[in-house]
């Protein structure tokens, strides 16, 4: 690790992390919220720099990103721990460890590791993913740097819970994100995500969505619908309406169901409320999808003519009405009417 942590020295041996809004005081021999930032004997201390929980080959659909090289394998390096306390986390087995935990339950990569391995895979992007990756932000921009030099593509599946600061170096160095919109309210991810922490990680989210997509990060949304804590109209309406207004091009928004796990005991999501606040959202937004629900269609038209550009059965993917671009150009084009289309390359 040759750059400076984000860290800063405080009195009497506590330091204070600055990566995200808890701004944690952190004592000698703790760990900060996010249970992988630490201090001893006064210095910032960061055990699970390299520290990995998964390394392995994914369909670039499974982060999701659909309209990011569909159809393309990605190398997924894992981590654990998160800033966030979301009761109802899917991967709490990896997001909410504790900083004693056993690192010898992560395999040890430095960043040339996992270039390699996607050299040796064909894949031609990372996707830093499985748990909170902004909290290694150090190891991130090590590894982001070494993949770039590489042409390989980064790509974040993050909840943006990072500062301005490291967000600006984090996402001059991206190509593509899922950023997770967990609600549309201060108080919810202020009181139940984030633990009544403090910290304003709502308005934080926000400005990292609409500061990747002022650095031309590619930008796709996910929103996990979770029963008696956003599952209203209300509170969707207002998602919709912040993705609408983005930009001219608003980033697809997928809808992910929910199943009970860690803290949180509502019932699954119910799939006919997803049917419904998707086929609202389509009212206002041109991308929506719907994730986890058997039989649900999640094809790509062409905005242009309406021709079928991807058909998405489970991560088996028909491109054939996609033709490839120009070198000039970054986004496929539509095989039967010539447009432009909002995939990727």
């Amino acid at each position: 690790m040759e750059r400076p942590a984000f860290f800063i020295d405080g009195a009497d041996g506590t330091i204070r992390c600055r990566l995200c809004p808890r701004f944690c005081a952190i004592p000698d021999g703790s760990f900060g919220g996010c249970g992988v930032r630490g201090n001893k004997n006064g210095k910032a201390l960061l055990p699970f720099y390299g520290r990995l929980t998964a390394l392995a080959a994914d369909p670039i659909e499974k982060k999701p990103l659909y309209h990011f090289r569909p159809g393309t394998s990605i190398l997924s390096a894992g981590f654990a721990g998160c800033n966030l306390h979301c009761p109802f986390c899917q991967n709490w087995r990896i997001s909410q460890i504790a900083g004693s935990a056993d690192e010898r339950m992560h395999q040890a990569a430095k960043p040339g590791d996992i270039v390699s391995a996607a050299l040796r895979e064909g894949s031609g992007a990372i996707a830093y993913t499985y748990s909170e990756p902004l909290v290694h932000a150090e190891f991130l921009l090590d590894c982001m740097e070494l993949a770039r030099r590489h042409g390989i593509a980064n790509v974040l599946v993050t909840n943006g819970c990072v500062n301005a600061e490291p967000a600006g170096e984090i996402l001059a160095l991206a190509d593509a994100a899922n950023i997770d919109l967990k609600c549309f309210s201060h108080d919810s991810y202020a009181k139940i995500l984030a633990g009544s922490s403090g910290g304003n990680f709502f308005e934080t989210v926000l400005d990292f969505i609409k500061r990747a997509l002022a650095e031309n990060v590619h930008v796709e949304i996910t929103t996990l619908v979770v029963p008696e804590f956003n599952d209203s109209v209300e509170e969707m309406d207002k998602c919709i309406d912040f993705i609408e207004s983005l930009s001219a091009y608003q980033p697809p928004w997928h809808l992910s169901a929910y199943h009970p796990d860690y803290r949180w005991n509502a019932p699954p999501s119910d799939p006919v409320f997803l049917t419904e606040i998707k086929e609202r959202a389509e009212k206002k937004l041109k991308y929506v999808y719907a994730g986890n629900i058997p039989g649900m269609e999640n094809n790509t038209c062409c905005p242009h003519c309406g021709t079928l550009l991807v058909r998405r059965r489970g991560y088996k993917i028909d491109l054939t009405a996609l033709a490839p671009p120009p070198k000039i150009e970054h986004c496929y084009r539509c095989a039967k009417c010539g447009e432009k289309t909002p995939i990727r390359v």
